[in-house]
C-alpha cells in the first residue's frame, strides 16, 4: 500500500495531462434566461477565447431580450458555498464580478477576494437603471465601499461610471476616460476600461485608462442597432485573456476586438435587441455547407436517430 501522502501513478498521470489546462475564471455574475448577458455569456465567451469559466450563480434576471423586469438574489451563504467549493478544488487565475443582486453578496465576495488577494479582479459595472432607486444607491455604495479596493480593472460604460463615480461633475464637457480613472483610483482602482465614448464622426471611442494617461484608446464604428450583453461579453473576454498571461495592454485590445467581432456578426434571437455572436468565429465560410455527395446539408442531416422507447 502507498503512504498516505504518495500520489498514486494514476493520480501522477492525471496531473501531468491537466497542466495543459485552459486557464480558469471565477465569475460572479446573475444568470439570465434569455442569452443576452449574465452568467451565459460568460460562459459562452470565455470558452470562445480559450478559458474555463467557474460560473457562481448569484442570482436571476427576469427578462427577455428586450428589457429586464426584474432580478431575485440568491442567499449570500449559498453565494460564498459555491465559489469556496471550486476556489478549494481548482486553480483559479482571475476573478471576474458581474451583477451580485445585494450588498450582501457583495460583502461576501469582498471576503473571498480577500482571501486570494493575489487573484487580479475584473470587475463590471452594468446599466442598472432598470432597477429601483434605494437598491440601486445601496449596491452601488456596496461596490464603491467592497469591491473597488479589490479591483484591478473595471469596466464600464461611459456614461454608468460618469453618473457613479462623479456624480457632481459641473462642466459642460463631459469627462474624459481619465477623469474617471482619477476618480476610480481614489477608492484604490489602478485600471479603468472605459466603453462607449461617442464621437461626432460616427465613432465609438474604449480607453483603458488610469489616473496619470490613458493606455489604450481604440474607436469603431457605431452600430445602427441596440445590443444586450456587450459589457459582460467585453469583460469577461478581458478576464479570460489575462488569466493566460496577456500583458493588460496587448489584452485590451484583442477583448475590443474579440466584442467588435461579435457585435458586427450578432443575430436577434427574440423581438428585442441584437445579441453579441460569441461564438462567430464558429460559422461556416461558405453559406451553404455541403454533404459528402455535394448537396446542400438539410435540416434532416442533423436529426438525432429515432428510437422505438415508449413511456
Amino acid at each position: 500500500m502507498a503512504p498516505e501522502n504518495t500520489p498514486l501513478p494514476t493520480e501522477i498521470a492525471l496531473s501531468d495531462e491537466i497542466s495543459g489546462a485552459p486557464p480558469c475564471v471565477l465569475v460572479f455574475n446573475a444568470n439570465d434566461a434569455s442569452g443576452a448577458g449574465g452568467l451565459s455569456a460568460d460562459v459562452l465567451a470565455a470558452g470562445s477565447v480559450g478559458a474555463h469559466a467557474l460560473p457562481v450563480v448569484t442570482g436571476a434576471y427576469m427578462r427577455d431580450t428586450a428589457e429586464i423586469f426584474d432580478h431575485i438574489a440568491f442567499d449570500d451563504d449559498a453565494v460564498a458555498e459555491q465559489a469556496r467549493s471550486v476556489l478549494e478544488d481548482i486553480r483559479v487565475q482571475i476573478i471576474k464580478v458581474g451583477f451580485c443582486g445585494n450588498p450582501d453578496n457583495l460583502s461576501v465576495i469582498a471576503e473571498i477576494c480577500t482571501d486570494y488577494a493575489e487573484l487580479p479582479v475584473i470587475a463590471y459595472m452594468p446599466n442598472l437603471s432598470w432597477w429601483e432607486d434605494e437598491k440601486i444607491d445601496a449596491y452601488l455604495d456596496a461596490f464603491r465601499e467592497l469591491i473597488l479596493p479589490q479591483t484591478t480593472v473595471l469596466v464600464g460604460n461611459h456614461n454608468t461610471l460618469w453618473r457613479w463615480l462623479l456624480p457632481d461633475w459641473s462642466s459642460e464637457k463631459s469627462p474624459s476616460p481619465r477623469d474617471i480613472a482619477r476618480a476610480a483610483a481614489e477608492v484604490g482602482v489602478p485600471y479603468v476600461l472605459v466603453t462607449g465614448i461617442n464621437h461626432p464622426d460616427q465613432h465609438v471611442e474604449n480607453a483603458l485608462a488610469t489616473a496619470h494617461t490613458v493606455m489604450v484608446s481604440e474607436r469603431f464604428e457605431r452600430f445602427d442597432v441596440v445590443f444586450a450583453g456587450a459589457g459582460d461579453t467585453l469583460s469577461i473576454a478581458l478576464a479570460a485573456v489575462l488569466a493566460a498571461g496577456t500583458d493588460l495592454e496587448l489584452a485590451t485590445r484583442e477583448a475590443l476586438n474579440y466584442l467588435d467581432q461579435s457585435l458586427n456578426s450578432g443575430f436577434r434571437p427574440g423581438m428585442g435587441h441584437i445579441l453579441p455572436d460569441r461564438l462567430f468565429w464558429a460559422e461556416a465560410e461558405d453559406e451553404e455547407s455541403e454533404d459528402s455527395d455535394g448537396l446542400p446539408a438539410t435540416a434532416e442531416d442533423f436529426s438525432l436517430p429515432r428510437h422505438e422507447t415508449k413511456h
